[in-house]
């Protein structure tokens, strides 16, 4: 498994802070939607800029446009960046293919649709890669999906799946060889005492 960290509710500053904190243990680094929200397009930039080698992820949670905001993002050195699953085909088919057209990647991001059949139809559409997502909120109103079921209901090993929401150090043997491609963590990096040692401990559980 790869470890994405997010970067949300944090300042610039902070941001950039965190990744020169926790970069040698972890894979991808997200942009989170608040944070682009707060500061445009010019952080997605400056991070790709500062560390050209990272695979960037923007948070984008697009549900409309999909040809404009795709050229924004990847525009801007995003290697990912997140569509929402319940979006129009259309959406979803331009941002395909503007990342297609960038060598990048379209993450679907599955919060608030449930079950496998918008999956199915995102496949038939070209969507490879998907993040099983309960938000913020959600997490807060206890809620709970059981995503390893959903996951064996898929065969083609050409699909990838993160996983995000609340997950902690301590959840990470319970999600090892589950079908995971990739965690999704925060607050568990972000809002510890000591973001480097939060994550070189997590890379290691997840090795």
């Amino acid at each position: 498994m790869k470890l994405q960290l997010a970067l949300d509710r944090l300042t610039k500053e902070e941001c950039f802070l965190m990744v020169e904190e926790t970069l040698p243990f972890v894979d991808w680094i997200e942009i989170g939607t608040g944070v682009i929200k707060e500061y445009g397009m010019d952080i997605v930039r400056e991070m790709k800029l500062r560390y050209p080698d990272i695979v960037l992820v923007a948070d984008m949670k697009t549900c409309d446009a999909g040809q404009f905001e795709a050229q924004q993002a990847f525009g801007a050195g995003a290697d990912i960046m997140t569509v929402m699953a319940f979006s129009h085909d259309k959406t979803i088919e331009a941002a395909l293919s503007v990342a297609a057209e960038h060598n990048g990647q379209i993450m679907i991001d599955m919060l608030q649709v449930e079950g496998i059949g918008r999956m199915e139809e995102l496949e038939s559409l070209g969507a490879k890669l998907f993040a099983l997502h309960i938000g913020k909120d959600g997490q807060a109103a206890g809620k709970h999906i059981d995503f390893q079921k959903e996951l064996q209901q898929f065969t083609n090993p050409k699909l990838k799946f993160t996983l995000a929401g609340g997950i902690t150090a301590s959840s990470i043997p319970m999600l090892k060889g589950k079908g995971f491609d990739v965690l999704i963590i925060g607050s568990a990096i972000t809002a510890s005492d000591n973001p480097k040692k939060a994550a070189k401990e997590i890379q290691n559980l997840m090795k």
